[in-house]
This record gives C-alpha cells, sequence and structure tokens, in this order.
C-alpha cells in the first residue's frame, strides 16, 4: 500500500471512531504500565468508561493516558526543572505544578484534563439508572442512595440507631488551581472528613424534646488562598490549618413547634445571614461573608472556629422565624497569626471574652420554614405543596426575606488614627491605634425562586442577594453585597443538578484607604492603595447519587487582598494579580 494509500485509510478509520456515540463504554480492562515509544509511561484505564473521555484525556490511546515522561527520558523541560529548583522569585520554593509536571509551564495539561473529566461527569449519560427518563419524578426516585454500602462497622450503627443515636460520615474534596494571578501559581488538593453524631435524648434517657449534636474535622491538605492566592474571600469554603478538631458540641431543647433553645459549641453561620441558593457556590463568602470574616474577632463564630453560644429560636408559623443568640466574642482569643494556631482542636471553649450578640427576623413566603447552611450541617427549605385535583403542586413561587444586625461588646482599632489623632503612618505617631468601643453591622437577604420549570415543582430559575454595613472607622470592609442566579434541572435528563453564577464584592473602608494614602505621604515610596476585592464563580453542581455529588467550578478574584502590594515585588508598588482559579469539589455522606 502506497503512503498516500495508508493516510487516506487513517482518515478513515478515525471517521469511524469518532462517529460513534458519546456515551459508549469499553470493556473492562486490567490496570498496568508500560512504556511507549517515546519514553512516555502510561497506564491502562480500569472503564467501563467514556471512551471520548479516555482519548481527551490521554490524548491518544482510548485505553491509556500519558503519564510522566520516563526517568530516563530526557527533555528540556526536564533538565529545565533540574536546573530550576527555585522558583521565580527566587524564595526556593518549587511550584507545586513544577513538581507534579516536571515544568514551570507544564500545568496546562492538568488544568484541560481536570475541565475534560468535569464536562464528562456532567454529561446527562450520568443522570438515571433507567435509561429513557425524561420526567424529573422518574429521575429523581433512579438516583442510587449511594455508591456503596452504608457501612454498619459490626452492627455498631444498627445497635445506635435502636436507642436513638445516628452516626454519619461526609466527606468533602477538593482539587483547586489557579493557573494565573495570586502571589504565585499552583495546584492543591484538600479535605474534610467530618464524623457527625445526633442522639434523641427522649429515646436514650427519657428527657422530652431535647436532641443532643456533636460533630468532629479531619481537615487536610493545603488551601490555595493561604498558600497561592492570598485573597481575603477564600477560595473554598472548607479552607483551613491541617487538623482534627471539634467543630459543634451542643443540646437543644424543642418546646411543640414554636420554640426551642440551644446551648453548647456552635456557629452563627449554621443559621444566621444564610442564603440558601448562595449555598451552592464554593467560595466561602457566599456561606459566611467576608465582611463578618474580617471584622470580628478570630473571624467570628464560623467554621472552622464554633465557640460556646445560646441561641433562642421562635416560630410563630410556618411564615415567620425569629432568632437571637449571644456568643463569646472571641472563639480562638487574641493574636495576630492564624486563629486556628490559637485553638488548633477546637477544645478552647473560651467564655470570658467580650460577647458577640446577633439576631435576625425571617419571613418565608410561598414555603415552609427551616434553617441551615448546608455545608456547615444544615438543610435546605422545601417549597409548600397543597392538594389539587391535578396532583401536588407548590402555592406560587417560594421566597424568604431576612433582616438581621449583630453587635460585638468588644474594643476595636482604628483603621488609621492613634491615640493621640495623628495617622500611624505619622512618623510623630505612637504606633498605638486609638480604641474604638463596640462594633455592629446590619444585613438583609432575599431569596427567591423567579421560575418554575413546567411539570417540576423545584425545577427552575431561582435568585438571591445579600447586602451588609459596618462602621468605616474600626473595619476594614465597611460595604458588602453578593447577587447571584442559580437553576436546577438546567441540562435535560439531570433534574437534580444545580448551576450557578455568582458575584461578590467588600469594598476596603475609606479610613483604611486614607491609611494607604498616608504611608505614601509620609514615605515618599509609591504603593497600591486598597479599594475593594470581588469574585465572580460559574458551578455547577451533579447529582451523581443521593449522597454524592461532583461540582465543577471556575472562579475570578479582582483585587486579591483588596489591592494590597504583591509580597513577589521588593519595591511594592504592584498589586497582587487578578486570579483565575479552577477545579471540583466532592461532596459525600455515608
Amino acid at each position: 500500500m502506497s503512503h498516500a494509500a495508508k493516510i487516506r485509510a487513517g482518515k478513515q478509520q478515525g471517521r469511524r471512531a469518532t462517529s460513534e456515540p458519546f456515551g459508549k463504554n469499553l470493556p473492562f480492562t486490567r490496570i498496568g504500565r508500560y512504556r511507549d515509544a517515546r519514553g512516555y509511561n502510561r497506564l491502562s484505564w480500569p472503564g467501563p468508561i467514556n471512551r471520548d473521555v479516555r482519548m481527551l484525556i490521554g490524548g491518544g490511546s482510548p485505553r491509556s493516558f500519558n503519564g510522566l515522561p520516563h526517568a530516563g527520558h530526557s527533555s528540556r523541560s526536564n533538565k529545565r526543572t533540574r536546573r530550576g529548583s527555585r522558583d521565580s522569585g527566587g524564595t526556593g520554593i518549587r511550584r507545586t505544578t513544577d513538581i507534579v509536571h516536571g515544568g514551570r509551564h507544564r500545568h496546562v495539561p492538568a488544568y484541560v484534563s481536570l475541565i475534560t473529566l468535569l464536562a464528562a461527569v456532567c454529561h446527562p449519560s450520568w443522570a438515571a439508572d433507567i435509561p429513557g427518563q425524561q420526567t424529573s419524578t422518574a429521575a429523581k426516585e433512579s438516583l442510587s442512595p449511594s455508591v456503596w454500602p452504608q457501612a454498619d462497622l459490626g452492627g455498631l450503627r444498627a445497635a445506635l440507631a435502636r436507642m436513638g443515636v445516628q452516626v454519619t460520615f461526609t466527606y468533602y474534596g477538593e482539587a483547586l488551581g489557579n493557573p494565573s494571578g495570586g502571589v504565585r501559581q499552583g495546584l492543591i488538593y484538600e479535605g474534610r472528613l467530618g464524623t457527625i453524631v445526633d442522639a434523641d435524648l427522649d429515646k436514650l434517657l427519657g428527657w422530652s424534646g431535647a436532641t443532643f449534636h456533636a460533630s468532629i474535622h479531619q481537615i487536610h491538605g493545603q488551601g490555595l488562598s493561604a498558600g497561592y492566592v492570598q485573597n481575603l474571600m477564600t477560595v473554598s469554603g472548607i479552607e483551613a490549618l491541617a487538623t482534627t478538631r471539634l467543630f459543634n458540641l451542643w443540646i437543644e431543647q424543642t418546646w411543640g413547634d414554636k420554640a426551642n433553645l440551644r446551648v453548647g459549641q456552635f456557629t452563627a453561620a449554621q443559621e444566621f445571614f444564610v442564603s440558601q441558593n448562595a449555598n451552592l457556590f464554593v467560595n466561602s463568602t457566599f456561606g459566611w461573608p467576608v465582611i463578618t470574616a474580617q471584622n470580628l474577632p478570630s473571624g467570628g463564630p464560623a467554621y472552622p472556629e464554633a465557640t460556646p453560644g445560646a441561641r433562642l429560636k421562635l416560630t410563630p408559623d410556618d411564615q415567620l422565624t425569629l432568632m437571637a443568640a449571644i456568643f463569646n466574642g472571641d472563639p480562638a482569643g487574641p493574636g495576630a497569626d492564624n486563629p486556628v494556631a490559637r485553638d488548633p482542636y477546637g477544645l478552647a471553649f473560651r467564655v470570658r471574652d467580650p460577647p458577640l450578640v446577633i439576631a435576625e427576623i425571617d419571613y418565608a413566603y410561598n414555603q415552609a420554614a427551616v434553617e441551615g447552611s448546608v455545608h456547615q450541617e444544615g438543610s435546605r427549605y422545601q417549597p409548600k405543596q397543597q392538594s389539587t385535583n391535578n396532583g401536588p403542586r407548590s402555592f406560587g413561587l417560594p421566597g424568604v426575606i431576612r433582616l438581621g444586625a449583630w453587635y460585638h461588646t468588644g474594643r476595636f482599632a482604628d483603621q488609621r488614627f492613634d491615640l493621640q489623632g495623628l495617622s500611624l503612618s505619622d512618623p510623630r505617631s505612637t504606633g498605638q491605634p486609638l480604641q474604638h468601643r463596640g462594633n455592629f453591622g446590619v444585613y438583609a437577604v432575599i431569596d427567591q425562586m423567579l421560575w418554575r420549570a413546567p411539570g417540576g415543582n423545584d425545577q427552575g430559575l431561582s435568585g438571591f442577594m445579600r447586602a451588609s454595613a459596618s462602621p468605616r472607622d474600626r473595619n476594614l470592609i465597611d460595604i458588602y453585597v453578593d447577587a447571584g442566579l442559580t437553576y436546577k434541572g438546567l441540562v435535560a435528563g439531570r433534574p437534580d443538578d444545580l448551576a450557578g453564577l455568582g458575584f461578590a464584592v467588600g469594598r476596603i473602608s475609606p479610613q483604611a484607604a486614607a491609611a494607604d494614602r498616608d504611608m505614601i505621604v509620609f514615605t515618599g515610596n509609591p504603593t497600591p492603595i486598597r479599594d475593594y476585592e470581588a469574585v465572580v464563580e460559574l458551578t455547577y453542581q451533579a447529582r451523581i447519587t443521593k449522597d454524592w455529588s461532583v461540582q465543577p467550578d471556575f472562579q475570578y478574584i479582582f483585587h486579591p487582598g483588596g489591592n494590597v502590594p504583591n509580597p513577589r515585588d521588593p519595591t511594592g508598588a504592584s498589586p497582587i494579580p487578578n486570579a483565575m482559579v479552577i477545579g471540583v469539589r466532592s461532596m459525600m455522606k455515608f
């Protein structure tokens, strides 16, 4: 066969291969390694897995993907890596991507592979066990309860359940990277294993109306914000220093369905300032917002720092909820370092710091009132139903409005002036900031379903918006706003998936910005002036089973740190560059 005929035959074979429908599976094959003619390690894929995904990830054979170059394979990128053991800043710390891929710019294939795999996860062929399902009800019923049988721990779980004790395990795992921007670029993995215990004290001890709740978090990995981006709105809501720590430990007493009192160690972020629609997003500011995380001591009572407190909740009817709580005002105690480093195991149980008081009123319409941040062991709103001749349907578009305020009784440093009224940048200043008595903030939240898909109950378009303000003289951030849209059932055949687009911005207080201008005047060194930090997030949560979801995520962060000087710039004249973040989160319950 001539050379031209061979080329034509190859093209025909390629057309036949690409004409196969997306989602065709190949048989199982054993895992194995071999070296190709170019010296690359290859790993056979165990299947069945989408043929097109294997080809895209591997860049070649459907049953293999390219691995790292063999140790004996000489390449220009490997030589650069062996010579350049330092990063571009000369710090002696090699980038994560350099270590993984053997070259400073070799991280691109990893991101491409990650995006391709995420696209496969979100494909409708994963939607259900029964083919050809069209209705949301049928698709929901087809979801498997779990990808693995629930471990009974040798019968221990069943025995505890008979006594009124439920044990649940959760796992959040994330692979995140910033291919551009931030202080430096890299890839990270972080995870959080949660052990949650709930006990019905009526059944266990005969204590009527009482429940017990405790949880422990095992946190591991390195956070992208702390190690690479250095922004205020932490890239992930689970990012924290690696440790094993106590989180919740409380008892709740209920009187009928109108009132309950919770006492113990917990967080305000579980019930206050919560948007149910914003819970979809990965960035931490869509949970406990950056305005409270930056302005309150130790970040306030929020993950990972729970603190002793008491909360009273009154629910006069299904629509109205009144909540008020008092917490110890500094979960980890005073200090300039990371709060988790001051309380690594969650056992500080501080009760003598100036207290934090927070109160909120919620009005829910077209739905039953329930509470909680989903990522801090809460629950979701469920639309209120009524029975008609045509079957169950919703009373109109559900929504909720929340109004709240908090007050901290401690002392807070002025952002610009010292005790004598001089600028803290003035050479004559004592360097001791003016202290203000007390601090406070007000906030509002609205969650609203905007459009319901025909024939569905909770499928459709929803929106949210939150806004908050605090005094500008004693707070780093004085105004905060976030907003976004979510859509449930956007992809045909996947009625339980959620897609979302969110935006958040926190303004650096004018007092803090003025302090930066003072620094320029007194030192003569031009530096960036802090103004704001903002983030745009695009995400898609694919629900694989009832207890497992996979969530691709994209974020773009404007003015990391609020437009602070880049620590890698010795002159201090340039700010940290805007950062792009991509990654995936996996959430499991078992």
